[in-house]
């Protein structure tokens, strides 16, 4: 019985706590929060594949200087 009574409790704190978050969240900070991760997102990509380019060149030039 006391078991049920903490998987109760818990589950009471954490509706609480997400429904808290929910009812505070506004439409500009969502919209602010996945705009930045789509920026994020677009930057990390073309850093990759131009890291991916440039360490390509550079191994290709190592070669053919030999």
């Amino acid at each position: 019985m006391h078991n049920q009574f903490d998987n109760t409790t818990k589950a009471g704190t954490v509706s609480g706590t997400l429904l808290t978050i929910f009812v505070n969240l506004q439409y500009e900070d969502i919209l602010k929060t996945v705009l930045l991760a789509g920026i994020g997102a677009f930057v990390s990509f073309f850093v990759s594949v131009g890291l991916k380019y440039l360490l390509i060149t550079m191994k290709n030039h190592r070669r053919r200087k030999w």
